[in-house]
C-alpha cells in the first residue's frame, strides 16, 4: 500500500510537517528536503494534479503549512507551493522572462525554481538572502550592497511580511532596479482586510503568530497592498492576474484562492 496512500498516513503528515517547519531552521529544512523529494513523487502517482513548474503529475499534492495546515498543496517532485505555480504560470503567459536576454536577482530563491532559472541560457541570474543555502550574495534586502539601475526583473517573494522596515526595503529594490524593469513581489494577503495591519510593539513569536499568522510574520498585508507598493515608487498597468485563470484550471495546478499576482515596474 503506498505510504502516502491513505487517510491515516496523510493524517500523519498534516502533524508531523508543521513540527518539522517550526523545529528546524530554513538552511537545514532545503538541504533535508532535497532526501525528501527523492522518494516522495513515488508514492503518489496519478493525474489528478499537476504542477506547472516541474511537470510532475500526481494523484495529489502533499499537505503543507507551519500551524494551519493546507490539504493537497505541496509539490512532492519540485516542492513547488500554490503561489509558486501561479508565479511559473504568470511568467510564461505574461512576461519575456523566459525568451528574452535579462538580468534577474532572486531574493530568497525558492528550491523549485532554483536549478531551472540558473539553467536558462537567457537568464543572468544572481541569488541573494541573508540564510539561504541557495543564496549567491548574503544581504540585507533593507540595504542592498548593488549598484542602481543594474536588473531587469527582480523576484522577491514572501520576504517583505518579515522585513522590520518594508518601504526601505520597497525602496532598495526601486534603486537597483532599471528604469522600465519589473519587479515580482507575492506576499500574503488577507482579501477581507481593507487595510495593511502591523504593529511594532507586538515582538514575541506567539503573538506574532497570532496576530501576523506566523511568528516570524512583522504584518499582514491587506487588500491595499498594490497601493502600498505604488506608494513606494512603482507602477503597475495590470488587473490580478489570478482571476483571469479559469476554476478548472485553478483546480488543476492547485493554485491560491487569494493572491496578488501583479508585476510593479520601475518608471521610466
Amino acid at each position: 500500500m503506498p505510504i502516502f496512500g491513505n487517510s491515516e498516513t496523510t493524517g500523519y503528515m498534516k502533524r508531523i510537517i508543521p513540527v518539522l517547519l517550526n523545529m528546524f531552521p530554513r538552511p537545514l529544512l532545503i538541504r533535508l528536503s532535497y532526501i525528501f523529494m527523492r522518494f516522495s513523487c513515488l508514492f503518489l502517482k496519478g493525474d489528478n494534479v499537476e504542477c506547472p513548474v516541474c511537470g510532475g503529475r500526481f494523484r495529489k499534492f502533499l499537505p503543507y503549512g507551519y500551524k494551519n495546515v493546507r490539504e493537497n498543496v505541496l509539490c512532492p517532485k519540485c516542492l513547488s507551493l500554490e503561489r509558486h505555480r501561479l508565479m511559473w504560470l504568470y511568467l510564461k503567459e505574461k512576461t519575456c522572462f523566459f525568451h528574452k536576454n535579462i538580468k534577474v536577482l532572486h531574493v530568497a530563491p525558492e528550491q523549485c525554481f532554483f536549478r531551472k532559472f540558473r539553467k536558462q541560457k537567457n537568464l543572468e541570474y544572481i541569488t541573494a538572502d541573508l540564510e539561504s543555502p541557495l543564496a549567491g550574495i548574503k544581504m540585507d534586502i533593507q540595504s542592498v550592497p548593488l549598484d542602481d539601475n543594474e536588473f531587469d526583473v527582480i523576484i522577491c517573494n514572501h520576504v517583505l511580511e518579515h522585513v522590520k522596515d518594508d518601504r526601505k526595503a520597497l525602496g532598495e529594490i526601486l534603486r537597483i532596479l532599471k528604469p522600465g524593469g519589473f519587479a515580482i513581489l507575492q506576499v500574503p494577503v488577507d482579501m477581507n482586510m481593507p487595510v495593511t495591519y502591523e504593529d511594532g510593539t507586538i515582538t514575541d513569536p506567539k503573538e506574532r503568530e497570532k496576530h501576523f499568522r506566523q511568528k516570524d510574520h512583522l504584518r499582514l498585508y491587506g487588500a491595499d497592498y498594490p497601493d502600498r507598493i505604488k506608494a513606494a515608487g512603482f507602477t503597475t498597468i495590470e488587473n490580478n492576474y489570478l482571476d483571469e485563470i479559469d476554476t478548472v484550471k485553478k483546480a488543476r495546478y492547485r493554485l491560491p484562492e487569494n493572491e496578488y499576482m501583479l508585476a510593479f515596474y520601475k518608471p521610466g
